[in-house]
């Protein structure tokens, strides 16, 4: 099977790379990229079928660790310094166990670490690794001064410029936290909430104030985290906890939208686990379910109340441009939800083991609610597996999954879900930095497409002169990226994390690949034609474009300029076979030392950032 799934590797590999490969054209168009964005139906289910036969995730590995940057338990301090004895001593902790590898012996392995760490591995990130070590570089990035937050971009700009989709692109593509900002995305990931589905009067300031939220997150508790997502106006919107109200004697019910999925999808999900993320089954084998419908019913009770926090001097305050009515100020979409006494369910609720008393007011019928989510024996594992799932592996073996939960129940300082601790129990335990995962064809996932367009932007110097990043949604399938950020399809993400591609290898061997179930013949085909384009010529008229400021100067070297393109997009990991093919199709037309034919130049680098792009070794990330 290995065999055939190489073979099928090699035969996609070259037949998108003949197509790309072709005389050079006058018109500035990238050679034989046209030709490309028309590959057969068979040509893009080949390459579709390489993808879905190559995702996964496996592999041994021993050890986890606690970590705290230089702000310690509470992650105040705003030093760029790694209190290396306080990280000594959670290293040696009963549930830190040891790690082999600490730091990136070669720039393979710091460019691999950086990109699942962060969304790029520039030549001056990967010397800084090396330097420091995997663990004081991370210090260094949790704490990092929070850099300029998505609701203050888009309120530094003229009412009706920017929008979420401009803020989102330019928090991804700019901010120099980039450790924190991945991480984020892989929050946006699990509390959902799309801006396809909010409806307000500042519906773009909502949803940068709900990143905001994930960001702060990133290096915060995840019980706080849990309440501040509970009581975030976008999710108030999206999931109908804003303006939910108690039973009355009509038959109103409070909502049970938001009890159902912060249960399923944001803290425990539906089967019992064991600390292993394993499942806990009956004695005939049935799975545990972890809730009952009586359990939604009881703790939906305590999500009502909650509504708006709009001041009475704020209301009317504001008449938007153009208009002659008058709105609401913004201010409220940079506060939670307030709670209305009045509209609060005092019904005894009892849910998941926890008894809220009848006659309970809001407050403390919400931390109750929230404590026994957080406390819960499945939140460990089961948010621990999907962190894993996103950044490193599909398929991560139980003792990996259990190592990371273990740091998520108690980080080595006695605190639970401290995230900083858990993202790096993530990025540093021995099977994720493990060599031994390269060769294995189980180990890894599909890189989601919105990445892709990310790291392309940090990875070749890309701006904006005008400052108003106008990228635009990118969902989709057919002739852009099929997946743009914060514009999940619903509440379920882009994908669910047990999804399985059929008829596949991975089928046949109970694995999951959760991303593939964005890949198709549309998607593979929309893809290769939109990165085409945006390669050239970026956005909003050239104003969002790259400089591609290295890459020119190894222009006239195609060898050279695919080492460079191999280490910073791949860590080095496209096989010496499709290097040679990528390499061989750049060699023709031959560009004459020292020309100032800037049409060949930049349509070498096109077609060789693109050829990349399209390559199985790309787009499974290991």
């Amino acid at each position: 099977m290995v065999e055939d799934l190489q073979t099928g590797r090699d035969t996609a590999t070259e037949e998108t790379t003949r197509a790309l490969s072709s005389d050079e054209s006058s018109s500035g168009s990238i050679p034989g990229i046209e030709r490309a964005s028309r590959l057969s139906l068979a040509a893009a289910l080949a390459v579709s079928s390489a993808l879905a036969a190559c995702g996964g995730g496996g592999g041994g590995g021993s050890s986890g660790a606690a970590f705290l940057g230089a702000g310690g338990a509470n992650g105040n301090s705003t030093s760029t310094q790694v209190d290396a004895g306080s990280l000594t001593a959670l290293q040696n902790t009963p549930t830190a166990g040891t790690y082999i590898y600490t730091t990136a012996k070669s720039d393979d392995e710091a460019a691999r670490f950086l990109l699942q760490a962060q969304f790029s591995a520039t030549e001056a990130d990967i010397a800084a690794v090396r330097t420091k070590g995997y663990l004081p570089w991370l210090g260094e990035q949790v704490d990092m001064a929070p850099s300029q937050t998505g609701w203050q971009w888009i309120a530094s700009k003229p009412a009706n410029t920017v929008f979420t989709d401009n803020m989102i692109w330019n928090q991804l593509m700019t901010s120099p936290d980039g450790f924190r900002k991945r991480m984020a995305m892989v929050f946006t990931e699990i509390f959902v909430v799309s801006a396809n589905d909010i409806g307000s009067s500042w519906p773009d300031l909502m949803m940068a104030q709900y990143w905001d939220t994930v960001v702060a997150g990133v290096t915060t508790n995840f019980r706080k985290l849990l309440e501040d997502i509970t009581l975030n106006p976008a999710m108030g919107f999206y999931l109908n906890t804003r303006g939910n109200q108690k039973e009355n004697s009509s038959g109103r019910q409070p909502d049970e939208n938001y009890g159902r999925e912060v249960m399923q999808l944001m803290t425990l999900g539906l089967y019992q686990l064991n600390a292993d993320g394993s499942i806990k089954r009956a004695a005939d084998g049935t799975p545990l379910d972890t809730y009952t419908q009586d359990d939604v019913t009881n703790i939906a009770r305590i999500f009502t109340g909650y509504d708006l926090d709009i001041k009475t001097a704020e209301q009317n305050a504001y008449m938007p441009p153009g208009q002659t009515y008058t709105i609401e100020s913004n201010q409220w979409t940079t506060r939670p939800m307030a709670l209305k006494e009045a509209n609060h369910s005092t019904m005894a609720s009892n849910f998941l083991g926890a008894t809220v008393t009848a006659g309970t007011k809001g407050a403390p019928a919400l931390k109750t609610a929230l404590d026994t989510l957080a406390n819960h024996p499945n939140t460990a594992p089961f948010i621990c597996k999907q962190l894993i799932e996103r950044l490193i592996t599909s398929n991560p073996s139980q003792a990996y999954i259990a190592r990371v939960a273990a740091v998520f129940v108690d980080n080595g300082a006695g605190v639970r879900g401290d995230m900083k601790s858990v993202f790096a129990a993530v990025l540093l335990d021995n099977e994720a930095r493990s060599p031994a995962g390269l060769t294995d064809p189980g180990f890894g996932r599909l890189r989601e497409p919105m990445l892709r367009l990310v790291q392309w932007a940090r990875s070749f110097g890309v701006t904006s002169v005008k400052g108003n990043w106008k990228v635009d949604n990118t969902s989709d399938a057919a002739g852009k990226l099929g997946q743009s950020p914060l514009r999940s399809p619903s509440v379920f993400n882009f994908f669910r994390p047990g999804y399985v591609p059929p008829s596949t290898a991975l089928a046949s061997e109970g694995k999951v690949a959760p991303e593939f179930q964005l890949v198709n013949e549309t998607s593979v085909g929309g893809y290769l034609n939109y990165m085409q384009g945006i390669l050239q010529n970026g956005y909003d008229t050239k104003d969002v474009v790259a400089s591609y400021a290295v890459e020119k100067t190894l222009v006239f070297d195609a060898a050279a300029l695919v080492r460079r393109l191999n280490l910073v997009m791949c860590a080095n990991q496209l096989s010496a076979a499709t290097v040679a093919l990528i390499t061989n199709a750049l060699a023709t037309p031959v560009i004459p030392p020292g020309s100032t034919n800037d049409t060949l130049k930049n349509n070498r680098i096109w077609a060789a950032i693109l050829m990349v792009l399209a390559s199985p070794e790309y787009l499974i990330q290991k």
